[in-house]
Parts: structure tokens; sequence; C-alpha cells
């Protein structure tokens, strides 16, 4: 599982960024984030992986029925445990699943274990260039370089500068 090292490595840089800020920064609501915080988007990253986790146990996965944890926005140390859990959470081999939405009525759409960490490879993306705006509005830390870039956009970048 290739991707398995990318989503390890996002983790890691979100476990470094994170593990800098104070606590009191990590839950300052941030004006150029609609008031949400670092922590909140933390969480939400966190819960999508902890809801594929339990969807790999029961062979159905649905995002919208996830909890939503206070300690998790709340506490920067207790993110940061449950990123690690997440990271050693991911050597499973693939296999199929369904996908719970719900867009007016639930539906279930097959997918598999493979497919839906993709999605969550890239949904954590989003999330920490948002939290890469955050964290420039509250501190004055060192971000890892690439923090919140696609692949696609880095290996572009990368092309472009030779």
């Amino acid at each position: 599982m290739q991707f398995k090292e990318s989503i390890t490595h996002l983790i890691e840089q979100l476990c470094v960024t994170i593990a800098a800020l104070t606590n009191e920064q990590f839950t300052q609501p941030v004006t150029v984030l609609s008031g949400s915080t670092i922590g909140q988007h933390t969480r939400h990253i966190l819960e999508f992986f902890i809801e594929l986790n339990k969807g790999y146990l029961s062979g159905a996965v649905d995002y919208d029925q996830r909890q939503r944890s206070y300690e998790l926005e709340s506490n920067r140390d207790t993110a940061i445990t449950h990123l690690q859990n997440i990271s050693d959470s991911l050597g499973k081999p693939d296999r199929e699943l369904c996908l719970i939405v719900n867009y007016g009525d639930k539906q279930s759409i097959a997918t598999n274990y493979y497919r839906e960490l993709v999605y969550n490879m890239e949904h954590t993306v989003h999330h920490m260039a948002l939290i890469r705006i955050g964290v420039n509005a509250v501190s004055i830390i060192e971000i890892p370089p690439g923090f919140g870039i696609a692949a696609s956009t880095l290996k572009f970048r990368q092309a472009c500068a030779q």
C-alpha cells in the first residue's frame, strides 16, 4: 500500500505542527476560519479516520454518524495521541465496504477500504490547508514544507522548477 506512507507523512506533519502550538492557540477561534479553531479542524480529520476504522470492522462506513468529541478539539495532546493511533492502524488489508450517504434519503454505495483511505488522505490535505491558515493567524511557528498542499500540486511545482 504505497499511499500509507503518504498518509503517515501527513499525520507526522500535523503532529509536529500541533505539538509546536500551545493548547490556547490550538483552541483559539480564528476569524479567517469563520471562527473555527485549529482543534476543530484536527478533530474533523480524526473523526473521519475513526469512522473508517469502525466501518472496516462493521463493513459499513457512515461519516455522517461520527461522534464529535470535544476532547479531540480542545486538548492537543489527546489529538496527537489519536493521530498516532490512526497512523498505526493503516496497515489493514483492503476489503469491500459500503459507504452510507444521506442526500435526502440514505443510500449505500459500494466502496473499499483503500478507496476510503485515499479519500481520507485528500480530506486531510484539505483541512491541513485550513489549519495552515489558522496556524499563521495565531502563531509564528515554522510549518513543515508542503503542509496542506496536495501531492499533485507539489509534483507540478517541482516539475516547473526544473
